[in-house]
Formats: C-alpha cells, sequence, structure tokens
C-alpha cells in the first residue's frame, strides 16, 4: 500500500470511539487534525506516544488542533487504555482495517525474523478543508507529539 501525499483528500470514515460513540472525520471540518496510527494498545512504542500526546494534549487544545489515534483494537481494548494512561483525547475503532488500508498503513512488517501484515506507525495532518497537509512516514514515538508541535508552530 502506498501512504497518501501532500495534498491529497483524506478519506473520509466513520467509526466509533473508545466509548462507543459514533465518530465521523467529516465532523472535525474546519479544524486541523493529528491522525496517528499506531499498531496496538498498551504495547511499550504504543504506550510511548500515547502519552506524549496525552502529555502535550494541552497546547494542542490550545491551538485548536484535535488529536485522534488509529489502531485495528477493539473498543474494549481503546477503552482500557485510555482509562490506564488517562488519555484525554480519542482513539478509533478500526477493527475492519477499512481506515488502515484506505490511509495506505497497513502493510508488510518485521520483527525478529519474521514477517507479518501490521499497521505502520504513520502521523498525518489535516487540514480544515479536508486535505493532507503533512505525513510523518516515521515517528519515533516519544519525542513524535513535540516533533508536530514544533512544525504546528513554525508553520501558523
Amino acid at each position: 500500500m502506498e501512504l497518501l501525499a501532500v495534498g491529497d483528500t483524506a478519506p473520509l470514515f466513520e467509526s466509533v470511539d473508545q466509548h462507543g460513540s459514533q465518530l465521523r472525520l467529516q465532523d472535525y471540518r474546519g479544524r486541523k487534525i493529528v491522525l496517528y496510527f499506531y499498531p496496538k494498545d498498551d504495547t511499550p512504542g504504543c504506550t510511548k506516544e500515547a502519552c506524549a500526546f496525552r502529555d502535550n494534549f494541552p497546547k494542542f487544545k490550545e491551538i485548536g488542533v484535535e488529536v485522534l489515534g488509529v489502531s485495528i483494537d477493539s473498543e474494549k481494548r481503546h477503552k482500557k487504555f485510555t482509562e490506564k494512561y488517562e488519555l484525554p483525547f480519542t482513539l478509533v475503532v478500526d477493527e475492519e482495517k477499512k481506515i488502515v488500508q484506505d490511509y495506505g498503513v497497513w502493510g508488510l512488517k518485521k520483527f525478529m525474523g519474521r514477517e507479518y501484515m501490521g499497521t505502520n506507525r504513520v502521523t498525518y495532518l489535516i487540514d480544515e478543508e479536508g486535505h493532507i497537509e503533512k505525513v510523518w512516514p516515521k515517528v519515533k514515538p516519544d519525542k513524535h507529539a513535540g516533533e508536530i508541535l514544533e512544525y504546528l508552530e513554525q508553520t501558523n
């Protein structure tokens, strides 16, 4: 699968969040969205990344940027992950793997000599009109939220 490129229209999606509430990407029009994809709830790298977004969340909120995390985990796993680490942002359920495929982040991965299909750690910044403004194809989990904020400060 190929990643989306800057200028592409962000594929619309409908799903539920960690609380079972309906969620539609188009409902966020008019605001910038950090749409970050991660492999699995409550694993070391994903926890570091989520906690970095949590710790920087007031800054994102202050500048009017929404943060949405997406993985193929269930609503129940998202809820448990959110409660365990007090995550203040929305986690999107994608058990059918439609969103990860539409955004080109589902692909072949390698770990300890084993190949398997999974979600690649990729982040998209979606602008107010629903277009891809920036893509981060390689992410360092603990530094990533700060990297995005730095970009937003430089461009606004």
